[in-house]
């Protein structure tokens, strides 16, 4: 019987660093379509396929009140107003096995801040206050670990 991952236990790496995150939503891709229509033939279209394409990488944790290299390369990124360059830093995602390792994992290339939030804050609530980091990126790859491999083909 396959041990199969759990989607709980992952961790985040950014500029060498591990970060903790509640969730970490957009890891997908797909390939556009192109209908073309055949002259002659009105029973059906062409659909050729296109370029591929990636939603945004949103990261979600509790607030970090005492700063962070993400909280600070957001603010310089979003906040800069283009007056320097956007510095673009490659993020590692691990999906974890049960004893902590490696069985999966994305590396999205070339990736910069494009919007950051806060949860809304309600005196009638007694939640964390959550931030979101919304990333932008060039592509993403995915390394699989030998024994895991067979679960992603």
């Amino acid at each position: 019987m396959a041990d199969y991952p759990v989607g709980f236990y992952f961790q985040l790496s950014f500029l060498g660093e591990d970060s903790a995150f509640q969730e970490v939503s957009g890891i997908s891709r797909e390939t556009g379509i192109e209908e073309v229509v055949c002259g002659g033939e009105n029973r059906f279209k062409y659909r050729l396929p296109t370029v591929s394409t990636s939603p945004n990488l949103v990261l979600k944790r509790a607030l970090i009140v005492n700063g962070s290299n993400l909280v600070n390369w957001c603010e310089s990124s979003i906040d800069g107003s283009l007056a320097n360059p956007i510095e673009t830093h490659d993020i590692m995602v691990s999906l974890l096995d049960a004893d902590g390792l490696v069985c999966a994992m994305w590396t999205f290339y070339n990736a910069y801040p494009i919007k950051y939030s806060i949860s809304d804050l309600k005196s009638q609530e007694n939640a964390l206050v959550i931030e979101s980091v919304e990333l932008a990126y060039n592509y993403f790859d995915i390394s699989k670990s030998t024994s895991f491999s067979n679960l992603f083909l």
